[in-house]
């Protein structure tokens, strides 16, 4: 009778297992590739190697769907910096690794990449590139295409980035957005969101962020009053436990390039 209990308990505990992993899997891992340029030559190199190699290559590896966003900017400047934010939604972790052997691997991406990748050190594509790697959150485990009816250039998506006090701040904003329904507030607005994650990696922590989007600039502001207008915000916002929770709020306005996927 004792074996068939402690086999029974060996059971149930691999049956757990593998269910928490089994959920675990389930939500998607970001990374979010941002190229800080200097000159217009160096942006087009990038976007030539973007659109003709970098994703197809990634296409062909598996991933269908993939972001190119530049940002929106309403004077011009010579001296102001260029930037090219990449999404790249993955199944895991380690598929971040993973590409990059599969990239290694392909021929037709060396050969339509050679201008970037071969590129010398005195005529570099870039001036500095960031990386930045995400969990999504737990409801909302996977990212969306926006629906939208507007032209690529005309739309406007906004990348928020709330950054914490300290980790746990963070990890109750986080709650905030999960059990506190704030993805549920966004959904029935409909923001048009493309993804919620916690930043496992970067320059900024302990920091989320997530992705908005919108037909242009009019809907953007629309959105945001009724949001701002809410009775559940206002209540969400007002409960003494999601106090204090972010203590920088960046937000950038982008819109997809006329190559990018989503």
């Amino acid at each position: 009778m004792l074996r068939k209990v402690k086999i029974s308990a060996l059971f149930l505990l691999v049956l757990l297992s593998n269910a928490f992993a089994a959920k675990a899997s389930k939500q998607d891992f970001y990374q979010i590739k941002i190229y800080h340029l200097k000159t217009d030559a160096q942006e087009k190199t990038v976007d030539d190697y973007l659109k003709n190699a970098f994703l197809p290559a990634l296409h062909r590896a598996g991933i269908a769907k993939v972001g190119v966003f530049k940002p929106l900017i309403s004077e011009p400047s010579t001296t102001a910096e260029k930037l090219i934010y990449v999404f790249i939604p993955l199944k895991s972790l380690d598929g971040i690794l993973a590409l990059d052997k599969k990239l290694a691997k392909d021929n037709q991406y060396a050969v339509y990449g050679k201008s970037y990748l071969d590129a010398v050190y005195t005529d570099t594509p870039y001036e500095r590139l960031e990386s930045i790697v995400l969990k999504a959150f737990e409801d909302a485990p996977n990212f969306m295409l926006p629906k939208l009816k507007s032209p690529m250039k005309e739309r406007v998506y906004e990348l928020r980035s709330y950054e914490a006090p300290t980790e746990k701040y963070f990890q109750n904003k986080v709650q905030m957005f999960n059990k506190g329904d704030e993805i549920g507030l966004f959904k029935r607005l409909n923001f048009n969101a493309v993804f919620y994650g916690s930043v496992i990696s970067g320059s900024r922590m302990p920091n989320l962020m997530y992705l908005t989007t919108f037909e242009n600039k009019a809907d953007r502001d629309a959105h945001w009053k009724a949001f701002s207008a809410d009775d559940y915000w206002k209540k969400l916002s007002a409960m003494p436990e999601y106090q204090h929770n972010v203590s920088k709020n960046d937000t950038k306005f982008v819109y997809p390039t006329d190559y990018s996927d989503i």
